[in-house]
C-alpha cells in the first residue's frame, strides 16, 4: 500500500490520517493505493470533557488536506480512513462530528474512524487474522479472527502498558535508585546512566513527578536499558519481563483457530536485539501455533489500505463501536 506517482488532474483518491501525541501525518492516495503525497503537523489534537475534540482536529487537518490536494490534482476524495491514539475511550465527540466534517468540507461520502491499534495491525498484517503488538511510550496488542476485535492492555503508564517503553524505563530507574540505597536488585550501570542524563539520584524524583509528559519522560531511559542489557543482567531482566509482558498481551488476542500471523511494530522495537531475541523467544513459548512475520507498513500505510478498501468497496475488516466505525452516505460502497 505503497510507492508514489503524479497524480492526474482530476482524479479521484483517498485520504489517510494517523494521530498521536506527536502530531498529525495525513497521506493522499489513489484508489489502488498508491502515495500521492504526505504532510505531518507536529503537536496532539487537543482532548476535552468530550474526549478528542473534533473541531480542533478539523482546524489542524484542513490546511493539510487542501495543500495536499492542490499538489496531488485529486479533485474528489472518495473515502477517509482516521487512525486516532485514545479513539477506543475518548473518542465521543471525534465520532460525532469528524465525518459530517470532512463531508462538508471535501465532500468525503465514507469515513472510516478507527483506533491506532487498529491501523497499526492493519498496517502491519492487512486483513488477515492474527495479533500485532504495538509498542512505543506505551503498548497494546490487538488481535482478529476477521469478525471481531481483541484488545490487551493499553491501560497507560499507572494502570498498564506493561512492557511498553514507559514502562521499561520506569524500570530501570527504579533499578538506579535501589543501586542508589544499596538495596538487592540495583544497577551501579544503571545508576550511572540515570545521574548522567537526570542529575544526582536523589533529585530524580523531584525532576520526574511534576512532568505533565512523565510517560514519555520514562520512556527516554528505556534506550539506556537496552545498552546495558548486554553486560548488566538487571538491565536483560528488565528486557526479559517486557517481552514476557507483551508475549502474554499477544496470546491475549490472538486467534486460537486457524493459521494467524503475529507481528511487532513501532517504535520501541528500535531497542534491536536486547528486546527482540528474548521477545522472540517468550511468543515462540506463548503460540506456538502462530506464524511469526515482519510489519509489512505502519499505522499510517493502515490507514491508508483502509481508506482504498472503503473506496473500491473491498472493505472487511470487522467493525466495532469502540475500534473501528464507519460512517457513508447514500451511494457510497
Amino acid at each position: 500500500m505503497t510507492g508514489g506517482r503524479a497524480g492526474e488532474r482530476g482524479s479521484a483518491g483517498v485520504l489517510a490520517v494517523d494521530s498521536g501525541g506527536s502530531g498529525l501525518r495525513v497521506v493522499v492516495g489513489t484508489i489502488q493505493g498508491a502515495v500521492l503525497g504526505r504532510r505531518e503537523s507536529a503537536g496532539p489534537v487537543r482532548t476535552g470533557a468530550r474526549g478528542i475534540d473534533a473541531g480542533h482536529f478539523m482546524e489542524r487537518l484542513v490546511p493539510l488536506v487542501r495543500a495536499l490536494l492542490a499538489d496531488s490534482g485529486v479533485s474528489e476524495v472518495r473515502a477517509a480512513a482516521v487512525g486516532a491514539a485514545g479513539l477506543a475511550s475518548l473518542g465521543d465527540d471525534l465520532r460525532a462530528g469528524l465525518p459530517a466534517g470532512l463531508r462538508a468540507e471535501f465532500g468525503v461520502p465514507a469515513v472510516a474512524l478507527a483506533a491506532d491499534a487498529v491501523t497499526a495491525y492493519t498496517g502491519a498484517l492487512g486483513a488477515r487474522p492474527g495479533a500485532v503488538i504495538a509498542g512505543g511510550t506505551g503498548l497494546i496488542a490487538v488481535g482478529t479472527d476477521l469478525r471481531r476485535w481483541r484488545r490487551a492492555d493499553g491501560w497507560g503508564h499507572l494502570l498498564g502498558d506493561c512492557g511498553s517503553g514507559a514502562w521499561i524505563g520506569r524500570a530501570g530507574l527504579e533499578a538506579a535508585l535501589r543501586a542508589h540505597d544499596g538495596r538487592p536488585g540495583g544497577s551501579a550501570e544503571l545508576l550511572a546512566r540515570a545521574e548522567e542524563l537526570f542529575g544526582a539520584a536523589s533529585g530524580i524524583p523531584g525532576r520526574l513527578y511534576p512532568r505533565t509528559d512523565r510517560p514519555a519522560v520514562l520512556a527516554s531511559f528505556a534506550p539506556q536499558v537496552g545498552a546495558c542489557a548486554g553486560s548488566d543482567a538487571v538491565a536483560a531482566d528488565i528486557l526479559r519481563a517486557a517481552a514476557r509482558h507483551m508475549a502474554g498481551s499477544a496470546a491475549a488476542v490472538c486467534p486460537a483457530e486457524g493459521d494467524p500471523h503475529v507481528a511487532v511494530t513501532g517504535g520501541l522495537f528500535n531497542l534491536g536485539d536486547p528486546l527482540l531475541v528474548p521477545l522472540e523467544e517468550e511468543l515462540t513459548r506463548a503460540l506456538p501455533n502462530a506464524r511469526r512475520v515482519a510489519a509489512a507498513g505502519d499505522p499510517l500505510s493502515g490507514a491508508l489500505r483502509i481508506a482504498a478498501d472503503l473506496a473500491a468497496g473491498t472493505f472487511t475488516l470487522p467493525v466495532d463501536a469502540a475500534m473501528l466505525s464507519v460512517v457513508t452516505t447514500k451511494g457510497c460502497p
